[in-house]
């Protein structure tokens, strides 16, 4: 990972999207600094699309979509994406897993959290877990003391033995049936809505993220960035960002943006 100062001015010459991810990312120590959120009106001032891809529940995703200055949402690791329309206030909701598999598939998870906190000491449900359509959220450091790297191993197993997909994100283990991740959807929101292709999109987009669940996109996208705390998860990073900042959290989101709105004032 080299110092985001480093990214050439060539590879951001043709950036319109900033796709990031929120807890850790916009977020420090759990709470949303005013620098990334004022970060984010100023890439919309400034002409940028920016679109949230978060591991965080539909309900959550259904406000940010509405109230943020953003042009779409996608949430619960890739189960579904949201855009707002302003001017005819619809909400457009598209899901990967129709209505009946969504209900049969909580049917399921709820064996898993049943198991995993029968044999996981100290992990709990995460607190937003009603708020969510498609996945479970084990939670294993943000309202309960951190569980230990063994521990959180072997909450990922749980879910793969019952064939359930599972990824590790700075907070919670998020598990889910079906065929997709932050990757598929955002692709998919990105040709739907925009008309923008997989090459398109591989030379007009910036991925900023912070943790493993991160990686499909760190994968996809060449301007590819972590926050500094991304630094915290080098040996399970495959592959990492291509560059990093020097600020944690929100505040390296900021000194992303403030990096990204410099070069464009230096080529204009």
């Amino acid at each position: 990972m080299r110092p985001l100062k480093e990214i050439p001015q060539s590879l951001l010459k043709s950036i319109r999207f900033i796709l990031c991810d929120i807890d850790d990312t916009l977020t420090f120590e759990g709470s949303l600094p005013s620098e990334s959120f004022a970060a984010l009106h100023r890439l919309k001032e400034s002409g940028f699309f920016v679109i949230p891809v978060t591991g965080r529940p539909a309900g959550w995703c259904d406000h940010i979509a509405r109230f943020w200055p953003v042009e779409g949402v996608v949430g619960e690791n890739g189960a579904f994406y949201f855009q707002y329309q302003h001017s005819s206030r619809k909400m457009i909701r598209h899901f990967f897993n129709d209505e009946d598999q969504r209900l049969h598939d909580r049917e399921r998870l709820k064996v898993i959290a049943d198991q995993v906190l029968l044999k996981v000491p100290g992990a709990a449900l995460s607190a937003d877990q009603a708020y969510r359509e498609a996945d479970l959220a084990i939670d294993f450091c943000e309202d309960v003391p951190p569980l230990s790297v063994e521990a959180v191993e072997n909450i990922v197993e749980i879910f793969e033995s019952h064939g359930a997909k599972a990824k590790v994100s700075s907070i919670h283990v998020n598990g889910w049936f079906g065929e997709y991740d932050k990757r598929s959807m955002s692709l998919l929101l990105l040709d739907s809505i925009f008309g923008i292709n997989k090459k398109e999109a591989e030379e007009k987009i910036l991925f900023i993220g912070d943790s493993p669940n991160d990686c499909p996109m760190f994968e996809t996208f060449p301007v590819s960035v972590g926050v500094a705390n991304v630094k915290d998860f080098s040996a399970r990073l495959n592959p990492a960002p291509a560059w990093v900042t020097q600020n944690k959290g929100g505040y390296g989101f900021a000194e992303m943006v403030d990096f990204l709105l410099s070069q464009l004032d230096q080529k204009e």
